[in-house]
């Protein structure tokens, strides 16, 4: 199967975007999901109802609430604008839009993998003497690894598929914002478009069934080296 140039261009940049959300994304999902999981405080319930937005809303209502944030004329965008950071109508805002509706995914596969870690295997090791700090990075961090992993390969995959809070956030700008569910969807509307977008269908397949096999196969791993 031969691609043509732009549907290398738009792999490319999907790639390339679901990687930055994903990478993005981990340590404020590690963070949300370990005080989901482990820590009582006055307004977890709104925590938890705001990282789960994404999945209730629209997406394309999340890709309107980025413009407005994010966009030119937005909340924060001429601020952002001013350091040289611009989001709405680039690729780092399919970035951006991709990690908001992957942040669920990921937080939901990591906070039930921390809640399943033995709380006494944290007590005896403090009790040894080891800080806080060590604990969660000597103990918790190790057995909760497989449901992490598993978390991100979620968001990946997620962030591969995402096109309603994309398009509505940065357009369908081909080479700068086109991803892979963007260039599939142009190529339905156009005559003659319809080899290219079987094309793109089976890529996206073969990805996100990679994704699958290499998040079952990371978890195994994970699970072997810590039975050992």
């Amino acid at each position: 199967m031969v691609l043509t140039p732009d549907e290398w261009s738009a792999l490319r940049l999907s790639l390339l975007v679901a990687s930055v959300a994903t990478l993005a994304s981990l340590l404020p999902g590690l963070a949300v999901a370990y005080l989901l999981a482990r820590r009582e405080f006055r307004g977890r319930a709104l925590l938890d109802g705001l990282v789960h937005l994404p999945l209730i809303l629209p997406p394309v209502v999340t890709g309107y609430l980025l413009l407005l944030a994010f966009g030119r004329r937005g909340w924060f965008g001429p601020a952002l604008a001013e350091l040289g950071i611009v989001f709405s109508f680039r690729w780092t805002g399919a970035a951006l839009a991709c990690a908001v509706m992957g942040f669920p995914l990921m937080v939901r596969a990591m906070r039930l993998s921390f809640e399943a870690v033995d709380t006494k295997l944290e007590q005896a090791a403090g009790t040894l003497g080891a800080a806080p700090a060590a604990v969660f990075l000597v103990v918790t961090l190790p057995l909760a690894l497989p449901g992490i992993l598993a978390g991100a390969v979620l968001a990946f995959a997620k962030a591969m598929g995402e096109f309603g809070a994309t398009i509505t956030f940065v357009s369908n700008i081909p080479g700068e914002t086109q991803t892979l569910p963007a260039a599939i969807y142009t190529l339905t509307q156009v005559p003659g478009g319809e080899a290219g977008a079987l094309r793109l269908t089976l890529v996206s397949v073969a990805l996100s069934m990679a994704a699958l096999i290499a998040s079952e196969w990371l978890a195994r791993r994970a699970k072997a080296r810590l039975g050992a």
